[in-house]
């Protein structure tokens, strides 16, 4: 009864969305309500905490609608500087094959900022490039979400895993004092590079069959032809990306830790496809654009247009690319510990403790170590000067990315305050589980046997809820690792199997999909994407669980 309650408000979301394409701005308002009427009857919470946690949740939202705002200036402001146009044609130049353009964008420097950045900057800044190119805005959403998948569990410097696993820790470090059978870790971060280890043998497939996949899916749903094999036709450019992320990828997994997969391989693997397309290795014989824009269907566009498709350069490449470098720069260096600017950054901290008088019902927000603030606002500030910009451009910049921020507000706020309580209804006066762990327990009872093929979907209706694969694995990291040990299952497989499940949770999740959709004008179509979304989030869980299967059946005693 519990599981049923606790599915109502992700059904009311779903349906309106999806059934009867609700715009999100009414949609989640309506699911929040959900969540507190069954909060209320099913978990015996009082109103007044229940609103508490629903202004913890908006707290959470309007950090992630800084981060939001700040990838809408930095298109806004290349956009008015000239430098959006340059880098539009120096794209071309490279290669005016729209694959080509998806990999390199989508999946190469999607990748690198995902390493960097994490939680939703990846296709908020990645979206709009590929808008800016030419693509459909339901295609370049769609892609840039979808694509932001396997690196994730690796993301904003391995915090799915380093920070995700927290309550497993105690677990951890418990099977280590009483030396149990079959454990080769000796401590906690011999754990959690184990963990990575697994996670990308399981993400493995997925990084060379994903990317393909998705180049037939864009070319059959919104390619003049309606052909997969448009799409496949490139399948030799995008197994040399795949290739070319994931070597350094895994090398670094395997031998430093789960700190530098995605940072490296996306970075190296940019490098490397650029420097190829540019050399035009293993480019496609023909090339395959979206065609003419005015023959497109309506319900692929939206209030944010790419503009011609004739570009001429305004200044040096290098000028162009500069603010993303710098977003990539300093990213790297406010999310790296031992350099020290994370700590002076995080250490600025804007406490809302017990909110309504509630004990335990405190949330933050960091302003200075969201990316939204620094650097995407910082560098949109810098480059004002970088591009030589006048005051009167600037302006108009910032009050168009403003502009577009009050519509994603309302769908995100309700989002946030839902998930919150979902999360911290584990806090109840009957002693409950939580609306999440209440979930999971009825699929693991339901599933049985067949729970490895299950366990990477909790994972992602984590993601899907909380809106992290971080907040996914602190969910439901304790609940794996008690399942796989009254299973007789290896416990560390199933904690990466978590963790993995939290990734390709990403392309479906609400406030990603939410984000996503502010940046390229889409806003009220996100039952669209979560339509289409939903095809690869089921391919990718399949194949995570078959490979678990493997997995556990060729190491049946291992810890």
């Amino acid at each position: 009864m519990l599981a049923i309650l606790a599915l109502l408000p992700i059904l009311t979301a779903l349906v309106l969305m999806v059934g009867f394409r609700v715009p999100a701005t009414r949609a989640m308002p309506l699911a929040w309500l959900v969540a507190v009427g069954c909060a209320f009857s099913g978990w015996d919470l009082d109103l007044g905490y229940i609103a508490a946690m629903s202004i913890h949740g908006a707290i959470t939202g309007v950090g992630v609608l800084v981060i939001i705002f700040g990838a809408l200036i930095i298109l806004a402001t290349l956009q008015h500087s000239g430098g959006m146009e340059t880098i539009q044609y120096g794209m071309q130049k490279i290669s005016p094959d729209a694959r080509v353009q998806a990999i390199i964008i989508g999946c190469m420097f999607a990748a690198f900022i995902e390493g960097a950045a994490g939680f939703g900057t990846p296709a908020a800044l990645a979206a709009p490039l590929l808008l800016s190119l030419g693509f459909p805005p339901l295609a370049a959403a769609i892609f840039c979400l979808v694509l932001n998948s396997f690196p994730v569990s690796f993301g904003a410097v391995g915090t799915p895993i380093i920070m995700g696993f927290d309550y497993v820790k105690p677990l951890v470090q418990q099977a280590i004092d009483s030396n149990a059978a079959g454990v080769t870790f000796t401590s906690v971060q011999d754990f959690q590079l184990i963990v990575g280890q697994w996670v990308m043998i399981l993400h493995a497939l997925m990084v060379f069959i994903l990317p393909l996949f998705m180049l037939g899916f864009i070319t059959r749903f919104f390619g003049q032809n309606k052909s997969w094999k448009d799409g496949l036709a490139a399948w030799k450019f995008s197994l040399f990306a795949s290739t070319s992320y994931f070597v350094p990828s895994f090398l670094f997994a395997w031998f430093v830790g789960p700190e530098f997969p995605a940072l490296i391989g996306g970075l190296a693997g940019l490098g490397i496809v650029v420097i190829g397309a540019g050399k035009g290795l293993f480019l496609p014989e023909k090339v395959w654009t979206f065609g003419d824009s005015a023959q497109w269907d309506p319900e692929w566009t939206g209030s944010i247009t790419g503009g011609s498709t004739k570009f001429k350069s305004h200044m040096s490449q290098f000028r162009a690319w500069l603010p993303y470098v710098l977003i990539g720069i300093i990213l790297v260096a406010t999310r790296i510990p031992q350099l020290g600017l994370k700590s002076l950054l995080a250490g600025v901290v804007i406490r809302f403790p017990d909110i309504l008088g509630y004990e335990n019902v405190d949330n933050a927000l960091q302003p200075l170590y969201l990316p939204g603030t620094i650097p995407f606002m910082l560098v949109a500030l810098i480059t004002i000067f970088l591009h030589n910009m006048d005051g009167k451009e600037a302006l108009t910049a910032w009050k168009q990315a403003l502009g577009n921020l009050k519509n994603p507000a309302i769908a995100l706020i309700s989002a946030t305050a839902m998930v919150s309580i979902f999360r911290l209804s584990e806090l109840n006066p009957e002693g409950l589980p939580s609306m999440p762990m209440a979930l999971a327990d009825f699929v693991s009872g339901v599933a049985g046997g067949a729970w490895p093929m299950f366990a990477g979907f909790v994972g992602g209706l984590g993601s899907f809820i909380t809106g992290s694969n971080t907040i996914s694995d602190l969910l439901f990291g304790e609940f794996q690792w008690g399942v796989a040990e009254s299973a007789g299952l290896s416990r560390q497989i199933m904690v990466a199997v978590q963790a993995a499940g939290g990734a390709f949770g990403n392309m479906v999740c609400i406030n990603n999909v939410v984000a996503v959709c502010a940046v390229v004008g889409l806003v009220g179509k996100e039952g669209m994407i979560l339509k289409k979304t939903v095809i690869p989030f089921i391919l990718y869980g399949v194949v995570v669980g078959s490979v678990t299967f493997l997995l556990l059946a060729l190491n049946p005693n291992l810890f």
